[in-house]
């Protein structure tokens, strides 16, 4: 089956959510993931109407043949967590370094025309000023933020030396239906709503007063569109990719428990290694340069995200 894009990683959160809208709107899709976080069952809404290659991005050869026929590669393949990677650093320098250098090099022998990268807030560090721009000096403080950090030179440097067009996002706190609660490195949100339903006491890492800017999967979704159809002039640029607005953990705690209707006393625990206190973006260059705008705003997002893990339709 030819295809004009490849999802990377599309079997997991924000690449299933990728695929499935590339489908839906009638697109020739090809998903690249060896499932090991993401899970056959994000693509059953599909199945049958893309190809799947199962393999590993590390797999040059298997790489090369999912890049056959490609235009466009958004690549989301990636072992995603903070604390994974504090405590496994080699196998984080594995995929997400090795991993990408691979997609960047099949790519570019496959003649395939534009790479957009998913990369990471998690690069800037606890850098205090907020909010985050692309200029600013990064500061990885985990192996994960520091493989990210590479991916995005990696990208730049084809681009400038190959002429790939490359676009690096700088995702904040993405949220949304299909985000796996089961996954031991689970993010908060979909960890949040598990624990409320179950009649646990949600736990926060920390006193709660840290911040961060959660992004609905649907405008992270159109934010990868945005960059297949933006000029050429915009390739080989970094962008955070972001609403703009920060919230704490504990009111988000709150405003979940309130979409909800339950009411919940969080348990505190110690903080973890590599996170950072605050996050905020500011996502002007996105706006500018891709013509991205985010819509969805937080309330509506986690109604949805509630309805979709609840096993009702995500209303619009």
């Amino acid at each position: 089956m030819t295809a004009t894009y490849l999802v990377t990683g599309g079997g997991g959160f924000i690449g299933s959510n990728i695929a499935f809208h590339l489908v839906e709107q009638g697109e020739s899709v090809r998903v690249l993931d060896n499932f090991s976080s993401g899970r056959q069952s994000n693509l059953d809404a599909v199945r049958g109407r893309l190809d799947v290659v199962e393999g590993d991005i590390r797999d040059s050869e298997t790489v090369r043949r999912a890049c056959r026929g490609i235009e466009m590669i958004l690549h989301h393949a990636a072992l995603p967590s903070v604390e994974r990677s504090v405590s496994d650093p080699q196998s984080t320098h594995d995929v997400n370094i090795t991993g990408t250098f691979n997609v960047l090099q099949q790519a570019l022998g496959a003649g395939v025309k534009r790479v957009v990268f998913a990369s990471s807030s998690a690069i800037y560090g606890n850098a205090p000023e907020l909010p985050k721009h692309e200029r600013m000096l990064p500061e990885p403080a985990s192996p994960y933020a520091l493989s990210k950090l590479t991916g995005e030179y990696y990208c730049r440097l084809f681009h400038s030396l190959y002429g790939l067009e490359t676009f690096s996002l700088r995702y904040f706190n993405v949220f949304g239906p299909r985000q796996d609660p089961a996954s031991d490195y689970a993010a908060v949100i979909p960890l949040f709503i598990k624990m409320i339903r179950n009649g646990d006491a949600p736990v926060i890492h920390g006193d709660g007063g840290q911040t961060r800017d959660f992004t609905f999967v649907e405008d992270i979704v159109e934010a990868n569109l945005c960059c297949c159809r933006a000029p050429a002039d915009a390739a080989g640029g970094v962008y955070n990719v972001a609403w703009g607005d920060r919230v704490s953990i504990l009111e988000l705690v709150q405003r979940i428990a309130r979409s909800m209707d339950r009411d919940v006393e969080p348990r505190f625990t110690e903080s973890r290694a590599g996170d950072v206190r605050d996050s905020q973006a500011d996502a002007t260059l996105a706006r500018e340069r891709l013509g991205w705008q985010p819509r969805i705003e937080l309330p509506e997002g986690l109604d949805r995200t509630v309805r979709w893990f609840d096993g009702k339709p995500a209303a619009r």
